[in-house]
């Protein structure tokens, strides 16, 4: 009788143990599901949560014709902008290279590069190239030149579906831009928009074909 009943415990025990096993894997299947299966808000939000921290600018491509001036890799392509600040990633841009020192020489460069989101219409090396007269005098004048820089930066990332769709930007010098687009050519004021959309880590950069010059 003694032996039958350790026989009995032994069998008692072995189930115990199958159906504490079967409820540990139920329970851990419930889990799964909770974050999967049943739980697929859960899941939902990740995949949300992933998307939201891209920013939606990230993903779009640059435009315009003068796009393929830009490096193809090194610090002055479009990865490699992304990387450093505004007029940092400018300096190394070959579009953009007189902005960059013209901005150094109007001691702007640190207080773009430290400015959290921004949009500047950059003029091509081209565009400087122009200029001529009075225009040039006000260059040669820091203070001057300052202003004029000022004038092609405004707080906030714009769009390039915001600037096509026509908003009215004020700059940091006070005066105020249009953005347009005539057929596939985005516009700001007079100036053609040549390659546009580029990333930094600050800021938005659209290269433009001229020096913009505030009415005051």
């Amino acid at each position: 009788m003694h032996a039958t009943h350790t026989s009995g415990i032994r069998v008692t025990g072995a189930v115990a143990r199958g159906i504490i096993t079967t409820a540990v894997a139920l329970t851990a299947t419930a889990c799964g599901m909770g974050s999967s299966g049943t739980g697929a808000p859960s899941g939902a939000g990740s995949s949300h949560h992933h998307m939201a921290s891209h920013h939606p600018m990230a993903e779009a491509a640059v435009f315009g014709s003068d796009c393929g001036m830009i490096p193809a890799s090194g610090m002055g392509s479009l990865h490699g902008m992304r990387m450093d600040p505004a007029v940092t990633a400018a300096a190394h841009n070959p579009l953009l290279t007189t902005f960059a020192g013209d901005a150094a020489t109007a001691r702007l460069t640190n207080e773009l590069n430290s400015m959290h989101a921004i949009t500047i219409f950059a003029p091509a090396n081209a565009a400087f190239a122009k200029l001529h007269g009075s225009e040039m005098t006000m260059m040669h004048n820091t203070a001057e030149l300052a202003k004029i820089l000022k004038y092609h930066v405004v707080s906030g990332r714009v769009t390039p579906a915001e600037l096509a769709g026509g908003m009215t930007l004020t700059t940091l010098e006070g005066g105020t831009l249009k953005g347009a687009k005539m057929g596939a050519v985005y516009e700001v004021n007079n100036a053609d928009v040549i390659c546009g959309n580029i990333q930094t880590a600050n800021a938005i950069i659209y290269v433009i074909n001229k020096v913009l010059i505030p009415m005051h």
